[in-house]
């Protein structure tokens, strides 16, 4: 995935203090800039041209905050990218004694004080456990660099003997790791602390004037989060049905020579897929603090240490002011092991906080002047954070290939046991093919008894071949009934209503048949309820064979591609017999129509309306509510819709109008440093009125799309409510309509008399298939 670059946070926090030097140390109104201000020596003379005021802006001033608060603004965000797979790293830096520790671990005589590591731990934890993804694993490993030499603090806690190993820093394609280090897999947010806590007692701390539990190494925890989408695989059930279908083939074919077990081997069939793998790592950094020795007095092995941790942090100020250089091209990340740890996190594929700890006394004014000016150098480097998304593509190809060397191995096996050696299974010729068809062929007309296969290969081009004669035949079946007969639906009851005033067919949907000009009611041979079958009518015995519906087609031609049980043939033939009767006839139906209808069938058409002139008619009467109701809430969401795609285009107008201001400030920016900077007397860089017209038009901008956003949010959350609405009506109308359509016109008349008010049988307590049969045995009793 392509990197974007993004700068370093800095925040600075200042330890509560009862000596805080108020007339020293401003803060700005935004809570973004920390001003310093230092008398003149009156003791250096008159002429003293030293600097006396500093402005610095950072990212965050965090003074009297809480842990709570101190955690939400540096590490939450950082915590909750890391969790989709961007690295992140939070760094303590500061003079010793200035809070680094607290901020990054806290104290434990009270849960509220809790640091970074341990509420990073929780967020962790959390968020897996409302997770999608099945498997997620989190690891840990804790690092020390004490007097330039790494030590593994979990060292401790491990049995196979990598304490003994000596560990190295080592650079590899995917980053910087540090070869020997141990690293823990945790599934509880309680396993994760007791590392923490492990980690902790074994330290280097010492005691001076400045502080009694002085850290004397840079520790490094590191959280591991690694999310793997499952490969798919085919199990037991999946391969036995396989062997069924394979049973049901063969029992179809059931002349096929062929042995079953000679090609099916005993292990289970497995399919695998493309493994996405999200990898990423938070380096939570607690470096020790800087130390000024006339200050602390610090002796023998405490001043040895001073010198190794005051060293490294120099090594490190080299590196970042070589990164916020642009024109060095050499970053002397080897000159410490501290600086080649952090590669990645310097300037490297990671977001990257730095949280400059401070003392607010005057006593340490020239150690706050110097962390700030660190955290200033810090905040000009860029970082091109990308997503850790990997697709492990080589492993599948591996594996495939492996499964299909055993797969061949183990068929050369059954085959050689059952003395079938000369048996192969690459991919068919096309000689081989021409050979499968030939013997289909001849295996339909009955010249041979039996198929010849000997592979798997094989049994898919015999099934292939029978495929594509099926459709052949089914073409040419189709084609000659067409040329010959009119087919229409049953269920397209105007059609069906049209033949019948016709008199082509019956009010049973048969045939009637007519000789010399005179109606003989006789009954044609229709197809049955069966597909494919036919039944007798009658007389069949005294119809002439040429005029039997189907009459021309053989008995093989038409099984399996007679019409469904849903159509009606009408010969094209007994169309033309009726036109001459149709003029005879129109002025007796014309008669028999204008007559009033009897009074118990005056609500009931002769036939039933096609379903939507009922459905109108439904709408019109019995459902009208249900109508309406459905109606206003298609209106309702057809405006909900309206509304959201106006505001997604706005979104996106107002998305595209912000990059536009993003990439002009941008282009200032750089002209402005090509140019050089404005600062004045208090340090701040000085912008003309167009650049800061532009930012102030992004930030209401911004403003607009989170509303807009939030609207489009709740439309979308209506839109779905409506939607269940309108599905709810709809479905509900249809059911409606079904039950009124076929009480109304598909009852027979004499299950109808039972129906009515004082009769046995209510309407809508009976299924209409079983009134139907009822129908049926009413008729037969009558």
């Amino acid at each position: 995935m392509d990197a974007v670059e993004k700068r370093v946070h800095t925040f600075v926090r200042l330890k509560p203090t009862s000596n805080f030097a108020q007339d020293m140390i401003k803060f700005g109104p935004d809570n973004k800039t920390i001003d310093i201000y230092i008398k003149k020596d009156a003791k250096k003379g008159v002429v003293n041209n030293r600097q006396t005021d500093w402005s610095f802006r950072l990212d965050g001033v965090l003074h009297n905050t809480s842990q709570e608060l101190a955690y939400e603004t540096v590490a939450k965000k950082l915590v909750s990218e890391a969790l989709i797979g961007y690295n992140g790293t939070i760094m303590c830096y500061g003079q010793t004694g200035a809070g680094k520790t607290y901020t990054m671990t806290g104290a434990t005589a009270e849960y509220k004080h809790r640091g970074i590591i341990p509420r990073a731990i929780q967020q962790v934890f959390k968020a897996t456990a409302h997770s999608v993804d099945p498997f997620i694993t989190v690891r840990i490993s804790y690092l020390e660099i004490y007097n330039e030499t790494l030590f593994d603090l979990l060292s401790t806690m491990t049995s196979n003997g990598t304490s003994d190993m000596q560990m190295a820093v080592v650079d590899c394609p995917q980053g910087v790791y540090v070869k020997g280090l141990s690293i823990h897999s945790v599934s509880h947010e309680e396993d994760a602390l007791n590392l923490l806590f492990e980690g902790e007692t074994n330290r280097m701390i010492a005691e001076h004037t400045l502080n009694k539990n002085s850290s004397r190494s840079h520790c490094i925890f590191t959280i591991y989060i690694e999310v793997r989408a499952p490969a798919v695989f085919l199990g037991t059930q999946m391969a036995d049905d396989l062997y069924m279908f394979v049973f049901y083939c063969i029992s179809v074919l059931s002349t096929v020579k062929y042995s079953l077990y000679s090609f099916l081997p005993q292990s289970r069939f497995r399919v695998f897929s493309d493994v996405k793998c999200i990898n990423s790592k938070i380096n939570l950094i607690d470096l020790a603090g800087s130390e000024r020795l006339s200050k602390t007095g610090s002796e023998g092995q405490v001043l040895k240490e001073a010198t190794y941790i005051n060293k490294s942090l120099s090594f490190l100020e080299q590196i970042i002011i070589a990164l916020a250089d642009p024109k060095r091209d050499h970053i002397p990340f080897r000159q410490s092991k501290l600086t080649h740890v952090l590669k990645d996190s310097l300037g490297g594929n990671c977001n990257t906080v730095l949280v400059a700890n401070i003392c607010g006394e005057a006593v340490h004014v020239e150690e706050t002047l110097s962390s700030l000016r660190f955290a200033t150098r810090m905040k000009w480097i860029t970082t091109e954070p990308v997503l850790n998304e990997t697709y492990d593509r080589e492993g599948t190809v591996k594996a495939l290939e492996k499964e299909i060397i055993l797969l061949k191995q183990e068929l050369a096996m059954h085959d050689s046991l059952v003395n079938r050696s000369f048996v192969t299974y690459d991919p068919l010729t096309d000689i081989q093919i021409a050979g499968i068809k030939s013997q289909v062929h001849k295996y339909l007309k009955g010249a041979i008894d039996e198929i010849d296969i000997v592979n798997i290969r094989q049994v898919r081009e015999v099934f292939k071949q029978f495929k594509l004669i099926v459709s052949q035949q089914e073409r040419e079946v189709e084609a000659r009934l067409r040329s010959k007969y009119a087919l229409i639906d049953k269920n397209d009851f105007a059609a069906v209503a049209a033949f019948q005033k016709a008199g082509v067919v019956d009010m049973d949907g048969h045939l009637v048949r007519e000789e010399d000009g005179q109606a003989s009611g006789t009954r044609t041979t229709p197809f049955s309820s069966r597909h494919g079958g036919k039944k007798k009518s009658r007389k069949s015995n005294e119809q002439p064979k040429k005029d039997r519906i189907g009459s021309c087609l053989s008995g093989r031609d038409l099984d399996g591609f007679l019409p469904s049980k849903s159509q009606v043939i009408i010969s094209t033939k007994d169309l033309d017999v009726k036109e001459g009767v149709r003029s005879h006839d129109t002025a007796n139906i014309d008669a028999e129509l204008s007559k009033p209808a009897p009074v118990e069938d005056s609500q009931r058409p002769s036939s039933p309306p096609s379903k939507p002139m009922a459905f109108e008619q439904f709408k019109e009467e019995c459902g009208s509510e249900i109508s309406r109701i459905f109606k206003e809430n298609k209106s309702i969401l057809l405006a909900r819709k309206k509304r959201s795609s106006t505001v997604a285009q706005r979104i996106n107008f107002i998305k595209r109008e912000m990059e536009g201001i993003k990439k002009a400030l941008e282009a200032q920016k750089q002209e402005r440093w090509q140019q050089g900077e404005y600062v004045d007397e208090k340090g701040q860089i000085i912008i003309d009125e167009q650049e800061f017209l532009l930012i102030m038009k992004l930030k209401d901008l911004k403003e607009e799309y989170r509303s807009g956003y939030a609207e489009l949010q709740d439309l979308k959350a209506e839109i779905q409510y409506c939607q269940h609405l309108v599905d709810q009506c709809r479905n509900k109308l249809i059911s409606e309509f079904e039950i009124w359509y076929s009480e109304s016109f598909l009852i027979p008349k004499d299950v109808r008399e039972a129906l009515k008010p004082g009769g046995s049988i209510r309407p809508g307590m009976i299924p209409i298939n079983r009134v139907m049969c009822l129908g049926v045995h009413l008729l037969l009793l009558a």
